[in-house]
C-alpha cells in the first residue's frame, strides 16, 4: 500500500514523529478552531478537546496507522479504520473536511518538526495520510449509503425514565411519524442539543432497548468532572433540561461492536457502569431470536443502586435457554452477587466463546488479560470505548 520510497523514509522518521505527536496533535487543532471555529462549537466534543482526549486519539490512531503499514505492508488495519469511520458517520463528517484536517496537520508537523520536514519526508507522511483518509471517506460513503442518508432527523422525547440517581433513559419517536430504520444490537446514535451558548453539541449513545419498529431508547449517565476534565455538557442538559414532548436531533444508528452469532454460539457479555447499554440491547436481541447457546453476563458497578438497567439485566438473561449471570459491587453486594472488581476466576467460560465488552478502559483491558489467558481467542474479543479510542493511545 506505501510506496517502497515513501516506507524508508516513514520508517526513519516515524521515532522523531511519534516523540512529537503529542505537540503536533495539540497545534493542529489550536490551527485548526483558530481557521474554523464552527468545527469546535457545533462538531467536535468540547469536553473531549478540554481533556486532551481527542488528541490522545488522534496521535494513537496517526502512529498506529503509520506503524501498521509497515510492518503489514499487503493490508491495512480494517478494524481501527471501521471504527473510526462509524463514528465519523455518526457526526456526519464530509469528504472535503479531510483536506482541511490535511492542510491543518501537516501545517502542524511542519511547525513542530521544522527544517527536518524536508521535501521528500513531507512528501512520505502525505502519502500515509491520504491512504488513511482515502480509506476512511470509502468506509464512511458505504455507511451513509446504507443508511439512506447523512443527516440528523428530529425525533420526541415520548418517555423518561430515572433509572439511578445519574442515569436517565429516554425513550423516541420519530417527530415526522415516518418510518423506523433497522438497528444492530450494540449500535449508537449521534444525539444534538443546543446548548445555552447557542453551541450545537453532538455525543454518541448507545442504544440500550429492544428491537422495536418504531422506538429507540438510549440511557445518558452524568458526567461529573474533575481536575482532569469539566462536567459532561450534553449528558448535564439532557439530565436537567430535556422532558417528554422534547425535540432532539439523532442521527442514524452506527457503530462497529454488534452482535455477530450463530444461535449455537457461546457469548460473554461484560460491562461495567454505563457500559451495560450496548449489552441491554444485545441480550434483549438473543432474548427475541431464542438463542440457544451459552450466554454468560457479566457486569461491574459501584453499588446495585448504581447498577442502571439492572431489572433489563435480569429479565433479558432470563429469557434465554443457557444463561449465567455474575453481578459484582464494589459496596453493598448482595446474596447472589460478589464484592469487588469484576473477576472471571470460577466463572466458565466455554469453548469457542464470543465476547463483548463495554466499560472504562481499565476494566476491558483486564477482562480482556483475563480472556486471553482462558483460551478465547483475541480475534473473538470485541469492545466499544465511549468516547475517545484511548486504548491505541496508551499502546
Amino acid at each position: 500500500m506505501l510506496s517502497e520510497q515513501s516506507a524508508a523514509t516513514v520508517r526513519a522518521t516515524l521515532p522523531a514523529v511519534g516523540a512529537a505527536i503529542g505537540e503536533i496533535t495539540e497545534r493542529f487543532y489550536a490551527r485548526l478552531f483558530a481557521s474554523h471555529p464552527v468545527l469546535l462549537r457545533d462538531l467536535f466534543n468540547r469536553g473531549n478537546q478540554a481533556s486532551g482526549a481527542q488528541k490522545q486519539a488522534l496521535a494513537g490512531s496517526i502512529t498506529a496507522f503509520a506503524t501498521h503499514l509497515l510492518e503489514h505492508p499487503d493490508t491495512r488495519p480494517d478494524a481501527m479504520l471501521g471504527r473510526i469511520a462509524h463514528k465519523h458517520a455518526s457526526l456526519g463528517v464530509a469528504p472535503e473536511q479531510y483536506q482541511v484536517v490535511h492542510e491543518h496537520l501537516f501545517g502542524a508537523i511542519a511547525e513542530v518538526l521544522g527544517e527536518t520536514v524536508t521535501p521528500e519526508v513531507a512528501a512520505a507522511w502525505t502519502e500515509v495520510y491520504w491512504l488513511m483518509a482515502n480509506a476512511l471517506v470509502a468506509i464512511e460513503k458505504r455507511l451513509y449509503e446504507e443508511s439512506g442518508t447523512r443527516d440528523r432527523r428530529p425525533w420526541e422525547v415520548v418517555e423518561r425514565v430515572e433509572e439511578t440517581a445519574d442515569v436517565v433513559t429516554f425513550r423516541l419517536r420519530p417527530a415526522d411519524g415516518g418510518p423506523v430504520r433497522d438497528v444492530r444490537a450494540g449500535q449508537y446514535v449521534s444525539v444534538q442539543v443546543v446548548l445555552a451558548d447557542g453551541a450545537r453539541q453532538i455525543r454518541q449513545y448507545s442504544l440500550s432497548g429492544g428491537p422495536s419498529e418504531s422506538v429507540r431508547q438510549f440511557s445518558v449517565k452524568r458526567v461529573t468532572g474533575g481536575a482532569a476534565a469539566p462536567d459532561g455538557e450534553v449528558s448535564n442538559h439532557l439530565h436537567a433540561h430535556v422532558r417528554v414532548g422534547d425535540v432532539l436531533e439523532l442521527s442514524e444508528p452506527y457503530g462497529d461492536l454488534v452482535l455477530d452469532a450463530d444461535a449455537g454460539t457461546p457469548l460473554l457479555l461484560a460491562s461495567a457502569g454505563i457500559g451495560v447499554t450496548p449489552m441491554i440491547a444485545m441480550l434483549a436481541d438473543l432474548a427475541a431470536a431464542g438463542h440457544q447457546g451459552a450466554v454468560t453476563v457479566v457486569h461491574g458497578d459501584r453499588s446495585p443502586t448504581d447498577h442502571a438497567l439492572r431489572a433489563d439485566h435480569e429479565t433479558y438473561a432470563g429469557k434465554l435457554a443457557d444463561a449465567s449471570v455474575h453481578f459484582f459491587y464494589e459496596r453493598d453486594a448482595e446474596q447472589g452477587t460478589r464484592t469487588g472488581l469484576v473477576d472471571l476466576a470460577g466463572i466458565t467460560v466455554p469453548a469457542g466463546t464470543r465476547a463483548y465488552l463495554c466499560g472504562p478502559l481499565p476494566f476491558m483491558r483486564a477482562v480482556r488479560a483475563q480472556l486471553v489467558e482462558r483460551g478465547v481467542a483475541p480475534a473473538d474479543i470485541h469492545y466499544e470505548v465511549f468516547g475517545p479510542d484511548l486504548w491505541l493511545a496508551q499502546g
